[in-house]
């Protein structure tokens, strides 16, 4: 589903990403990991462009994403993204939020998009909330309004971009609920988070990182249980204290 190949990203003099090479398959669940500052969200952000790469190529689903002739906007309504900050418009409810992209990216008139929306909104545990402003949520309700939203428009591929790293603690859980709904459903997807429960519990692959380069590959349970690379190791070992 999505494919790295020797992509590098430079800001300036300092080289964000080093040669990275690596593949999602269609229905799996990859969690990247590492250090602040490791090129992890970096990744990420080039897979719906919106970061820029130097070199290399990124394949999302068949298509190449830096092409030149690339239809932008309608490839980014075929991958949806969930942000670290929720990024809800503040002036739309919960339902308008789910409903505008299915409506103007789509064209579907309201009433489908209004029933598609309660149902996403149910699924993610708000239908109550339907009516409700942004500011009138909690962070995990408004990440799950975010993550309906990116489920509207039906896209192949998720990607998560530290989705819980802005919220309370004790809000972590409602979000990670509704990611692991999606992951036993078959969702392909692309997680950057520091909830190693939650990547040892649900991923197919960890991929960490480190200065902008994929150290380590594994499953869960090689990965967490018996890293091999030394930056791996001391990564864990510093979570465990």
């Amino acid at each position: 589903m999505i494919q790295f190949s020797k992509v590098s990203k430079w800001y300036g003099e300092y080289q964000a990403l080093v040669n990275v090479s690596a593949e999602v398959k269609r229905g799996e669940v990859v969690v990247v990991c590492g250090p602040s500052g490791s090129g992890k969200s970096t990744l990420i952000r080039t897979v719906n462009r919106l970061e820029a790469i130097q070199e290399g190529e990124i394949m999302v689903d068949g298509t190449s994403v830096h092409q030149a002739t690339l239809n932008l906007n309608r490839f980014r309504s075929r991958v949806g993204f969930v942000f670290q900050q929720f990024n809800l418009f503040p002036h739309l409810s919960a339902l308008d939020n789910v409903c505008l992209a299915p409506m103007k990216a789509a064209g579907k008139n309201r009433k489908d998009a209004k029933r598609q929306a309660l149902a996403l909104l149910d699924r993610v545990g708000l239908a109550n909330k339907a009516n409700s402003y942004p500011q009138q949520l909690s962070g995990g309700q408004q990440q799950r309004v975010a993550i309906a939203r990116a489920l509207a428009m039906e896209p192949p591929v998720m990607l998560f971009d530290e989705p819980t790293s802005a919220l309370d603690p004790e809000m972590v859980g409602e979000v990670l609920n509704v990611m692991k709904s999606l992951a036993r459903d078959g969702m392909t997807m692309m997680c950057v988070t520091h909830e190693m429960g939650f990547a040892r519990e649900v991923s197919d692959s960890v991929w960490f990182m480190d200065r902008g380069a994929i150290l380590e590959v594994a499953d869960p349970q090689t990965f967490f249980r018996s890293p091999e690379h030394p930056r791996a190791q001391a990564f864990l070992s510093d979570l465990r204290h």
